[in-house]
C-alpha cells in the first residue's frame, strides 16, 4: 500500500491527513510527519499502518492534553483522570459509538508530559495555595483538604504550606471582610467560619465575642 497524498487540516494548520491508495487514512501532526519520515510514493504494508494509526492517536491526544495542562496547572491525578475519560466509548458527530483510546496511548502521553515538565505534583500545590490566599481568605486545614483530593501526597502539601507566608489568622480576615454583612446572627457566622476549617478560639478573638457565647 502506498501513501499517495498528504494535505493540511483545514482546522488545524498543524496536523496533516494522510491518504493511503488515495483514501484518507489517518492524520499526524508535522513533527511526527517528520519523525516517521513519512512520504508521499512511501510503501507500508497494513500491520505498519495500523502502528502509524496508534501514533495519530497518540499525536492527537497529547495535543489535547498538552492544551488542558496549558490552561493552568494540573495535579497529576487530575492529568491521569482527564487521560482516562478519553478511554471510554464516545458518540461522533453522526451519532456513532466509538471505542476510545487505548490505556497504553493515554501512559504515553501522561509519561511524555512528566517528562516536559508539564506535570508536577510540587508546582502544582504551590500554585494551588498562592492563588487560593490570592483570591479568597481559605484556612490551612481546608487548604490541606483541597490538594489533598487533587492527588497531592501528605509529605508535599507539608513542605508547600510550610513555606507560605499565609496564615490562618489573616486568611479569617479576609472572609469576615467579605461576608460578615451576610449573616446578622453571631451564631451562624461563627458555625460558618468553622465549617470552613478556622480554629474556634481564632474565630472568636476575630469577632470580639466574649468567652460567654
Amino acid at each position: 500500500m502506498k501513501i499517495t497524498s498528504i494535505s493540511p487540516q483545514i482546522k488545524d494548520n498543524n496536523r496533516v491527513n494522510i491518504s493511503v491508495d488515495g483514501k484518507y487514512r489517518f492524520s499526524l501532526d508535522i513533527f511526527q510527519l517528520v519523525d516517521l519520515g513519512i512520504k508521499i510514493g512511501g510503501e507500508f504494508d497494513e500491520a505498519e499502518l495500523l502502528v502509524l494509526e496508534q501514533e495519530s492517536q497518540f499525536g492527537k491526544l497529547y495535543g489535547r492534553a498538552l492544551e488542558y495542562c496549558l490552561m493552568r496547572l494540573h495535579s497529576a491525578k487530575e492529568v491521569k483522570d482527564y487521560l482516562y475519560r478519553k478511554t471510554r466509548p464516545f458518540k461522533n458527530k453522526l451519532g456513532e459509538l466509538q471505542p476510545g483510546v487505548s490505556f497504553e496511548i493515554t501512559t504515553r502521553v501522561f509519561d511524555r508530559l512528566v517528562e516536559k515538565g508539564y506535570i508536577d505534583d510540587e508546582k502544582f500545590a504551590k500554585y494551588w495555595a498562592e492563588n487560593r490566599c490570592v483570591a479568597k481568605g481559605v484556612s490551612f486545614k481546608k487548604l490541606k483538604s483541597e490538594l489533598f483530593s487533587k492527588g497531592i501526597n501528605s509529605s508535599i502539601i507539608n513542605q508547600v504550606l510550610d513555606k507560605t507566608e499565609r496564615d490562618d489568622k489573616t486568611e479569617l480576615q479576609k472572609i469576615i471582610i467579605k461576608k460578615r454583612s451576610h449573616y446578622q446572627d453571631d451564631k451562624k457566622f461563627v458555625s460558618y467560619l468553622a465549617r470552613l476549617g478556622f480554629n474556634y478560639d481564632d474565630i472568636k478573638q476575630a469577632l470580639s465575642i466574649n468567652e460567654d457565647f
